[in-house]
Order: structure tokens, then C-alpha cells, then sequence
């Protein structure tokens, strides 16, 4: 869903009131990478608290607001097995606005398979997995259930399916501080391959499987999108071309808006088959093309080594 930064009220209390410092609850499905966001979190400033109790989130801010007056930012991690905190989240969020806090939440997610993967080399039991009979699967799924509804209330939704820590820092370091510093929209394209799903996370997602596929050419099957080669063959079909300069003139039109409604970071997923010619051919040559127009881009390719 589309990130919704908290904004300044300005209905709230008077000038002379504190400020109340910005206040992010860090949470997600269990093996996607919270306790490194918080530590990134850390890195940027916040002043970090990890595995809260739920019941001591009004607590904490007001403690931590009466210790130190100037504290800017505040991260308050979640974790699943805080199950108190699901069902009562409202509440809690009530409590939390009541004092002066607007929580954004930043939920974190991952593929099932990166999930079952993660959990597999690290031989730790999943939290959900409450009876010997289930397995993995099972408990992702049931975890899946308990946080759809506090997933649906995230302002941000990151995947780090394919995500190296650095790659994760630098996405963090987009969302957060963009939203905070005012700075323009960076934009993340993600190359995929429909055979492997759809990723988490995209705000919007385009098909360009209508393009001729690589893949059925000899010379080019072993070489991905980021080979010249395959980039020669791709662009050299006008529809490539067109579908440039097309969803590039749509995102012209888009980008302000969503920037005027407090959107800092935009994720657009380009998929094809398998995620490893058409999509990461076009998400470089959009990628320039935005650069070339003043915007931030990242790129990531989610399945190009597959």
C-alpha cells in the first residue's frame, strides 16, 4: 500500500506545548530483518527500544520525553511474539495519540521461500510454531494472519526478500530520513520474475512480458539484462522504446503528486518470466532515464540470478 508519512497537525496543542519527537513502531512477519532495521534505525539517530512490552510504549515516550527534551526520534521495535500487542494495537495507538505521538509503523516482510531459507540456516524455531506437528510453513502462515491487519495499517511496507544489510541501510536511509528531511522522492525499481511471484511491497507494479523474450535466442539465455548484448537486443524493439518513454512521461505526472501528499519513497516492480532479461533491461534504462530528469532511483534485481 502507499506510505502514508505522519504529518504535522495543526490542530494539535499550542506553540508552547513540547515538541513530541517522531515516533516509529518497527514490527513484520519474523526473519525479515527487525532487529537489523533497528539497528540501522540506531545508526540514523533514534533512540532505539527492541523488544518493548507493549503495554509500556505510552511509558516509554513519556520517560524517555521527560529525560531528554531534545530527543528528535524514537523507534519502538515489535516483535512477533509480543502477542499481546496485535489484538490491542488500537488501543495502544490511542493512548499513544492521546499523549501527543502520531506512531508510523514500518512493517518488514519476505517471500515465504526467503523466510523457510532464513530459518533453515539459522535452525531456530518459528515463534508461531507452537506444536511439534507444524513446520515452518505452517507458522509463517499463521504469523502471516496475526499481522495482516497491522500490515494494512503500515505506512511503509519494505520487502527484503533480496536485500543485502547495505542494500537494506540504503533503503531505510531513503524512507526515513526523506520523509523526515523533507528531501525529493527516491524512486526503487525492482526487477522480478512472475514465475517466482509477485514481490512484497511494490506500490506499482508493471508487466512487460509483451516484449520479446531473450531467453529463446542461444547467444543471449546465459547473459542477463545487465550485458550489453541483451540490452541491444531488447531496446532494439520499438515497443522497449515506446514503453520508455511512456511509463517515463506517466511517472513525471505521478512522482509530484505523490510527493505532495507526503510520499518520500516509491517502489515499482518490472516483472517478466523469470526475472532476468526484460525486466532488469528495462529497469536500468528507466532508472537512467529518471536520473537524467533530476530523480533518485535505486534499482534491485530480485531474481536475475536465478
Amino acid at each position: 500500500m502507499a506510505a502514508r508519512p505522519a504529518q504535522p497537525r495543526t490542530g494539535d496543542a499550542d506553540a508552547s506545548a513540547p515538541r513530541r519527537p517522531r515516533l516509529v513502531i518497527v514490527t513484520g512477519v519474523s526473519g525479515s530483518g527487525r532487529a537489523s532495521a533497528m539497528r540501522v534505525l540506531e545508526d540514523l539517530g533514534f533512540y532505539c527500544v527492541d523488544n518493548l512490552p507493549v503495554a509500556l510504549a505510552s511509558s516509554v515516550m513519556r520517560l524517555a520525553t521527560e529525560r531528554d527534551p531534545g530527543l528528535r526520534a524514537v523507534a519502538l521495535g515489535i516483535d512477533a511474539r509480543e502477542r499481546l500487542f496485535f489484538p490491542q494495537w488500537p488501543r495502544v495507538f490511542a493512548d499513544l495519540e492521546r499523549d501527543g505521538f502520531h506512531p508510523e509503523v514500518l512493517f518488514l516482510d519476505a517471500s515465504d521461500e526467503v523466510l523457510v531459507r532464513r530459518y533453515s540456516e539459522s535452525r531456530r524455531p518459528h515463534p508461531f510454531v507452537t506444536d511439534s506437528g507444524a513446520s515452518v510453513v505452517e507458522g509463517i502462515r499463521r504469523e502471516r494472519l496475526a499481522l495482516a491487519e497491522m500490515r494494512e495499517r503500515a505506512d511503509r511496507v519494505i520487502d527484503t526478500s533480496a536485500l543485502s544489510v547495505h542494500e537494506l541501510r540504503a533503503v531505510l536511509t531513503a524512507a526515513m530520513m526523506g520523509a523526515a528531511g523533507g528531501a525529493a522522492m527516491t524512486v526503487a525499481l525492482v526487477s522480478f520474475g512472475y514465475k517466482y511471484g509477485l514481490p512484497v511491497g511494490m506500490d506499482l507494479v508493471m508487466d512487460v512480458r509483451f516484449l520479446p523474450n531473450p531467453f529463446f535466442v542461444p547467444e543471449l539465455k546465459p547473459l542477463d539484462g545487465t550485458d550489453s548484448r541483451v540490452r541491444e537486443y531488447v531496446m532494439g524493439h520499438p515497443e522497449a522504446r515506446r514503453f520508455i518513454d511512456e511509463f517515463a512521461r506517466l511517472l513525471g505526472f505521478l512522482i509530484p503528486l505523490y510527493r505532495r501528499e507526503g510520499k518520500s519513497y516509491l517502489t515499482i516492480g518490472l516483472g517478466c518470466t523469470g526475472g532476468r532479461h526484460r525486466s532488469p533491461t528495462l529497469a536500468l534504462e528507466l532508472a537512467h532515464r529518471l536520473e537524467g530528469e533530476g530523480t533518485a532511483v535505486q534499482v534491485r534485481h530480485q531474481d536475475i540470478t536465478r
